[in-house]
């Protein structure tokens, strides 16, 4: 196996085993940091292998690293790390409020691990049957996560999440063996029928009937992962409840992991079918969760279900741009990818500083963030303008990317589009605006929040919104090349 391969995939894992044993020292929360920044580093090494000497195979072709992949491996490592360095001031102030336990601070820190592992191999994986098990096994161990606090909202929250997103990715794992049926006349019934490699050499031969019928089950599973509309009950209340780091990565990295997975999956379906099937259903599905999602945004109280319904509108809008299915509208997706993830966990940070300081996430009750604490206020103002795709940051470059397509390409979705993102606007920054700025009676605090990972994500989003650096502009490309 490859060397960069095997420490991505490694580290994670041999750091959730050593976080079940040793999770309940006190040096807990800076081991998942040494863990989680070990697993950057490695994925930062497999980002120069993969520029320096292109795709490869490893471990018999059951793994395959290409442009597509190793950037969000990339991106999945470096969330993963910076949203372990935020938990560790937040899940201990956790731990002195009451909420947490030690055995569930060990808990925490070996299921972050995990999900972190369950993350990395599904886009690493080169066989449909693995793609599946470690999407599942990512679902089982934020379950766990969701449900830490332990109370009767937190349990319900959990529950619902499983008990959706099992019942869809039983719909995806139907799906693959369809697929996988479908390839049996062309590959043989062997392991090769379960290779993505080579399931896209040969994917204009795949047997067309079978394969319609697959991709529908496959865009029903793995979408309620993506929190697709009419599929996304379980997110808001995960996001609710669960801890907000916990929050962080679910917006940031699960729901690009099973959009990728689905993408995937639509390569495989233009190639058997041709580019308008698969693409009029994700453009449908994409664009109708926009839709609903801006609407939902203002009837939400609390603050973590109201940035967890953008994150449903933000992924409804990148679905769309790949269902578009055109190389500027495939750049355009994979970049709005990249700065939603970064913006929207710098989001939650902040936003659990806010809920923690105040003790509430019902955003009446939360008043004057910038004169309580600046650094806060100023954090989930920057953020919220960000999201919103206020340029210059990188969130208005993608969108006016996926706009101007959409209006060349797809004329029919531009004004509902245009019509969800002006009521989205409005709706967040409405309620956000007197949460930032509003009048209130409480002290400034003594002590500003660690809030490092916040600013460092905005830097990172503005650059992407003013200048996108030319190995990261090619890399794009490559990977909507491959898309297309």
């Amino acid at each position: 196996m490859s060397p960069e391969i095997l420490a991505v995939l490694g580290i994670p894992l041999a750091g959730g085993a050593v976080l079940a044993l040793f999770g309940h020292w006190k040096r807990a929360a800076e081991i998942n940091i040494a863990f989680s920044s070990a697993t950057f580093v490695a994925a930062a090494a497999l980002v120069v292998r993969v520029v320096d000497r292109g795709p490869f195979a490893s471990f018999e072709n059951q793994l395959f690293v290409d442009a597509l992949n190793v950037f969000l491996v990339a991106l999945t490592a470096f969330v993963a790390m910076t949203t372990s360095i935020f938990s560790r001031p937040y899940m201990r102030i956790e731990q002195e409020h009451g909420k947490l336990t030690v055995a569930r601070l060990r808990l925490y820190h070996s299921m972050y691990q995990l999900f972190s592992f369950t993350m990395l191999l599904v886009l690493l994986s080169n066989n449909l049957g693995v793609t599946w098990v470690a999407t599942e096994a990512a679902t089982l161990t934020t379950v766990l996560l969701v449900s830490l606090y332990r109370t009767p909202a937190s349990l319900e929250a959990a529950w619902k999440y499983f008990i959706l997103c099992g019942v869809g990715i039983a719909q995806a794992l139907f799906g693959t063996i369809l697929v996988y049926l479908a390839a049996g006349k062309v590959l043989g019934s062997g392991m090769d029928a379960l290779l993505w490699t080579e399931l896209a050499q040969v994917r204009g031969s795949l047997e067309p009937t079978v394969m319609s019928i697959a991709f529908v089950f496959l865009l029903v599973g793995y979408g309620t992962k993506v929190g697709l509309v009419p599929l996304h009950n379980w997110l808001p209340d995960a996001h609710a409840e669960g801890p907000t780091p916990v929050s962080a990565v679910l917006s940031g990295l699960l729901l690009n992991v099973a959009l990728y997975a689905l993408v995937r999956f639509k390569v495989l379906a233009d190639g058997a079918l041709g580019a308008e099937f698969a693409s009029r259903l994700l453009m449908g599905f994409g664009i109708l969760s926009v839709a609903v999602a801006a609407f939902f945004l203002s009837r939400q109280r609390d603050i973590k279900r109201m940035f967890a319904y953008s994150s449903i509108e933000h992924m409804g809008l990148i679905t769309f741009a790949f269902g578009i299915g055109s190389p500027v509208a495939a750049f355009a997706g994979l970049l709005h990818m990249t700065v939603h993830s970064l913006t929207k966990s710098a989001i939650f940070f902040a936003v659990g500083h806010a809920a923690q300081k105040t003790g509430t996430q019902v955003m009446e009750d939360i008043r004057g963030l910038v004169k309580v604490s600046p650094t806060v206020g100023w954090g989930l103002i920057l953020g919220t303008v960000a999201i919103l795709g206020m340029p210059p940051f990188g969130v208005f470059a993608s969108e006016f990317l996926i706009l101007t397509t959409a209006m060349r390409e797809q004329p029919w979705a531009t004004p509902i589009l245009l019509v969800s993102l002006g009521v989205a606007f409005a709706a967040v920054f409405g309620k956000v605006q007197p949460m930032v700025f509003g009048e209130t009676t409480a002290k400034r605090l003594p002590h500003p929040p660690a809030l490092v990972p916040v600013f460092l994500h905005l830097a990172l989003a503005l650059m992407l919104g003013l200048y996108i650096p030319p190995y990261l502009a090619s890399w794009y490309r490559e990977a909507a090349r491959l898309i297309g």
